[in-house]
């Protein structure tokens, strides 16, 4: 049986693909396959990611077994604790995340996605945390990441009727970043992902961590670190060379190197 998940580069960039056919439904091949993708993307850091996924849909969900197995046998505080790993360890990446969902997209994929940084749709995309359904609450952090994003009203809308709703809802609400042709929605997060990789990969990461603070706790919060955060970019080849660059050559004519 191949892995669920492979990791593949592309120079600066890492490519990481769910292909669990038929409708990539979370199981335990497909969480020890994400874990080892992780290790694999930690231990050799790109300087961009692109998650995406094969087949007709990005995923039908969680296969429920696995809940009625923790329930069973009592594990099910092990199996939640252990879902919330991923969205954090997605966070903590020191380079961009970009999340490309086609077809329809579903309770995990959605929460992996709202973990990375910039989301693209495909225009028919449907999106949806159907937890409830079952009588559960997404359990990997997708809800208090949804409304983040698109506010505590709309997030308890989202996750309480359980209903999938449409790409272009989620775009309005500011979850989905852009929308794009079904055709088009993957080369078009490859060319986005491509670009940040060849970015200043060191101010993508301070951006990432300014807004995490104010997220977490708050405009002032960030305020107070921003000028730590900004101030070590000025230590780094990529500020050094960019302003150099901006000086002889003009805007936008400068190279990066990701140190």
């Amino acid at each position: 049986m191949s892995n669920p998940v492979r990791v593949e580069r592309d120079g600066p960039l890492a490519i990481m693909t769910f292909d669990h056919p038929p409708v990539n439904l979370w199981d335990k091949a497909l969480d020890a396959g994400f874990r080892d993708a992780l290790t694999d993307i930690e231990s050799n850091p790109p300087r961009a990611l692109l998650i995406r996924a094969e087949g007709r849909v990005f995923t039908g969900g969680v296969d429920v077994s696995v809940f009625d197995e923790a329930a069973e046998s009592n594990t099910y505080i092990e199996l939640l604790e252990g879902l919330l790993e991923f969205p954090t360890r997605i966070e903590a990446f020191e380079f961009p995340v970009v999340f490309s969902a086609h077809a329809l997209t579903l309770t995990w994929a959605l929460e992996v996605a709202l973990a990375c940084d910039i989301i693209l749709a495909a225009d028919d995309c449907s999106f949806g945390l159907v937890e409830a359904r079952i009588g559960l609450t997404p359990a990997m952090g997708g809800t208090q990441r949804f409304a983040a994003r698109a506010g505590d009203g709309r997030a308890r809308e989202f996750v309480m009727t359980g209903e999938p709703f449409p790409a272009t809802s989620l775009h309005e609400w500011g979850v989905v970043n852009r929308l794009y042709p079904a055709d088009q929605v993957d080369a078009e997060a490859h060319k986005l992902a491509m670009r940040l990789a060849n970015g200043p990969t060191r101010a993508h990461y301070a951006t990432k961590q300014i807004l995490r603070e104010a997220r977490d706790a708050g405009v002032a919060a960030a305020d107070a670190i921003t000028p730590r955060v900004s101030g070590e970019l000025f230590e780094t080849e990529d500020l050094l060379g960019g302003v150099k660059s901006f000086l002889t050559e003009g805007f936008g004519k400068a190279k990066f190197n990701g140190r």
